[in-house]
């Protein structure tokens, strides 16, 4: 969510901020977040009979917090919604699909820091799936990352190990892109790094705009193995039940 009030632009940080200050005591931070929410009007400074200085959320503070709430809301349905359609089409492939699994893998970002050897990262693939298939060569493990809002892609973007992650993981890894609340698409498939590959949706289907380049993989971890043993695939009658 992002709006602008007396010349702020307030974005997902100001919210944030906003819920922590409501939930706390309304000590002051003094910083430039508190100054942008005081200028808003959202903040009113208060000092209290010692003398010392307190921040409150207003009723207009209170007004905008709904409405983020109700946006993230939106924003989550539509998440979910295109979770299940993705799901629903590889479960149609016959492949044996998963989400919002817990995975982890070894990845290699900074080699001046690790040395080479690669770090543990935990990441949590929107939709995970493989072939059915009891031969490891023919598994073909795919990672498929949802992003619905394009702030939510860009900082995605930001951080290259949980893209590596992905690609450790699986065979392929894709973004789906939804639409933004004026049916755009939230970007073009040149803003996606190229080891990855794209799908958009087009108003009831789901378009390939770039393949996804096919990397080297001879086995799944033990680790992934335990995990997928551990948790259920999704069936013919899965509905997202992620919860805000």
């Amino acid at each position: 969510m992002e709006t602008c009030r007396n010349g702020i632009n307030l974005k997902k940080v100001h919210a944030r901020r906003l819920r922590e200050i409501y939930r706390s005591a309304g000590w002051p931070c003094l910083d430039i977040v508190e100054i942008e929410l005081l200028a808003a009007g959202l903040l009113e400074r208060l000092t209290d009979p010692g003398g010392h200085e307190r921040v409150r959320v207003t009723d207009l503070g209170i007004h905008y917090l709904a409405a983020a709430a109700q946006s993230n809301r939106g924003s989550l349905n539509t998440h979910n919604e295109l979770v299940h359609r993705i799901a629903q089409n590889l479960l149609r492939d016959g492949r044996l699909v998963w989400t919002n699994l817990s995975l982890r893998a070894k990845v290699n970002v900074n080699v001046d820091v690790d040395g080479g050897e690669g770090q543990w990262k935990y990441c949590m693939p929107d939709v995970f799936s493989i072939r059915n298939s009891s031969v490891q060569a023919y598994l073909e493990p795919v990672v498929h990352e949802i992003k619905v809002s394009r702030a939510d892609l860009l900082g995605d973007l930001k951080r290259p190990e949980k893209r590596q992650a992905y690609l450790e993981l699986g065979g392929q890894c894709w973004y789906v892109l939804g639409r933004d609340a004026k049916d755009r698409p939230i970007a073009k498939a040149d803003e996606i790094p190229v080891e990855c590959g794209v799908m958009q949706v087009m108003g009831d289907t789901v378009d390939i705009l770039r393949m996804a380049p096919k990397r080297p993989f001879r086995q799944l971890p033990f680790g992934v193995w335990m995990t997928l043993a551990k948790a259920t695939p999704v069936g013919p009658e899965f509905q997202s039940t992620k919860q805000l």
